[in-house]
């Protein structure tokens, strides 16, 4: 067939209620993709279509489908059984194709739905009960009304997979294949993408039966009407502040920004929405719901930038967008043809923006090997590498460390000597100095008494000399712990022994009103041996509680 012939949609053997619905729409000549495809699954014939994006893929398939769907009627009055599957990658582009479906088959009372998840599965459930022509699903929810029972494939007639070479490379080759093994082997199938490697090319081969090969452009070349341009830079920073002063361009109207992952869509579209720029992110992570809505918004101009993943890239089919921004350079390099497919659609003009680190510098000579040709560099670049130099954070000055807080504890860093208050010295010498068994105060406390006269009545009040007490020479006890009532024994010095052998350890002095450990006989009671005190202690601790407060007697 010469594809270089102008022919229009009349010659392809299209029947009235089609050419109908495509006049409708404004459609009067077939694009190459269409005018090579329709023929042959007109004829039945499996069918390996290969075209870059925009192009029309999908018309290229639902109108011959609808077609042979019509002239294989099924008997009236029986129920309707799923005769077409058409397997995407993502819910966007399931929900466009469903579209065109109805849109293209208006006039022939057809039967179509679509099934995806993120949403509730009661109304997929409810049409897939009524009965249905067409089927245009993603494979994990298809995966799980199957397993549920809601689904019987054991009619299917035709098999579509699009966007093949993202459904094989994905994530969703098991999947597939665990559909493959479900529907009747008898069936023809139909693979569309706008790139196929050779790995899934061979894939793709093994699944059809003698498949016509439709390969109207070379693999992954850009479309001609895209005026290519990239911008060097340094730093994340520059990426920013680049993709903002790009903006302030009025003819930037609608814009398409992808990264890579989530998080860094979610972080463009704060960092735009935060310069006053309206913008909406669009991947994965977001409810169907919400997804649906940044379309919208977007569609109709509400929304200036659409911020995107390489996911949501083949399934966004929107007239109008202006230019493309490959804020993060894709890691595959058949994604860049899929991310700049956004734009020049239906044979309008686009440009396509994209920025490219020292990181991805390896990614863009892959792209450029893939597409066969070489990415003009914009020298009108104010954020170019080695001439915007980012601006460091000033030092900001060390915070003092913590001090105590409510719970009871106190920070690390307050006991530092270095760090600690007026009152440290007290704290630090009474951890540092050993218990002695002199009657001399301790040093520590002896200069927090100097400093006592001095305080503010504001400041807490100094304790009592409980720790006077526990420094004085400790009384020995005279009754030894022998566990019995009434049972006494003589009092023994330091290193006197029991009569078992071991050493009486003296007990440490408590404060308060002892009571009486033995049960009576001729044990004396601790009450008793610690009320009787040396009075030369005595006398140092009234001294020193004189020190202390500064009284007079």
């Amino acid at each position: 067939m010469n594809t270089q012939s102008p022919i229009r949609f009349e010659s392809l053997d299209l029947i009235e209620p089609l050419l109908k619905a495509l006049h409708a729409e404004g459609y009067t000549e077939p694009t190459p993709i269409q005018r090579q495809a329709i023929p042959h699954v007109l004829q039945e014939r499996d069918l390996l279509g290969c075209a870059q994006t925009g192009t029309g893929k999908t018309a290229a398939f639902a109108l011959p489908i609808l077609q042979l769907l019509v002239k294989k009627s099924p008997a009236a009055g029986s129920r309707r059984k799923i005769r077409t599957l058409v397997l995407t990658p993502t819910r966007e582009l399931a929900a466009q194709i469903d579209e065109s479906f109805q849109r293209y088959g208006a006039h022939l009372g057809l039967s179509t739905a679509v099934i995806f998840g993120g949403v509730g599965q009661g109304s997929q459930v409810s049409a897939l009960r009524k009965g249905l022509d067409i089927l245009v699903a993603t494979p994990g929810r298809l995966l799980d009304l199957i397993d549920q029972g809601h689904v019987d494939l054991k009619g299917l007639e035709i098999f579509v997979l699009d966007e093949a070479d993202r459904m094989l490379d994905m994530g969703f080759i098991h999947d597939v294949k665990k559909i493959l093994k479900i529907i009747p082997k008898t069936r023809q199938s139909l693979f569309f993408s706008a790139t196929m490697p050779p790995d899934i090319q061979r894939l793709a081969n093994e699944i059809l039966s003698n498949p016509v090969k439709v390969e109207v452009t070379p693999i992954a070349t850009t479309a001609e009407k895209i005026d290519q341009s990239v911008y060097m830079v340094d730093s994340k920073e520059g990426k920013r502040f680049l993709l903002q002063h790009l903006l302030q361009d009025d003819n930037v109207k609608m814009a398409l920004v992808f990264t890579r992952t989530k998080h860094g869509a979610d972080k463009v579209t704060r960092f735009l929405n935060s310069v006053g720029v309206t913008a909406e992110a669009i991947h994965g992570n977001k409810s169907q719901n919400n997804r649906v809505r940044a379309l919208d918004n977007f569609k109709r101009g509400d929304t200036r930038v659409l911020v995107a993943t390489d996911i949501a890239a083949r399934g966004i089919d929107i007239d109008g967008v202006s230019h493309v921004i490959n804020y993060e350079l894709p890691n595959i390099p058949e994604t860049y043809v899929h991310r700049i497919g956004r734009t020049a659609r239906a044979g309008a003009e686009g440009k396509s923006y994209s920025f490219c680190d020292q990181e991805e510098r390896e990614y863009l000579r892959d792209i450029e090997r893939l597409i066969r040709q070489k990415i003009r560099v914009e020298t009108n670049n104010p954020f170019a590498a080695g001439v915007y130099v980012p601006t460091k954070p000033e030092k900001t000055e060390e915070r003092p460390p913590r001090q105590g807080g409510h719970g009871g504890g106190r920070g690390r860093d307050s006991r530092r000597p270095q760090q600690r208050s007026s009152s440290a010295p007290r704290s630090e010498s009474r951890r540092s100095e050993p218990r002695t068994e002199t009657s001399q105060a301790p040093r520590g406390i002896g200069a927090f008494a100097g400093n006592a006269r001095n305080t503010s009545s504001r400041q807490q009040e100094p304790r009592r000399p409980q720790e006077a007490r526990a420094s004085a020479p400790r009384p020995q006890t005279s009754s030894a712990r022998t566990g019995g009532h009434g049972s006494g024994s003589a009092s023994r010095g330091p290193g006197s022994q029991s009569a078992s052998g071991s050493s009486a350890k003296p007990r440490r002095p408590r404060g308060g009103r002892g009571r009486s450990r033995g049960g009576g006989g001729g044990a004396r009671s601790e009450s008793s041996s610690r009320s009787e005190k040396s009075p030369e202690a005595s006398g140092e601790k009234k001294s020193w509680w004189k020190r202390l407060t500064g009284s007079k007697e």
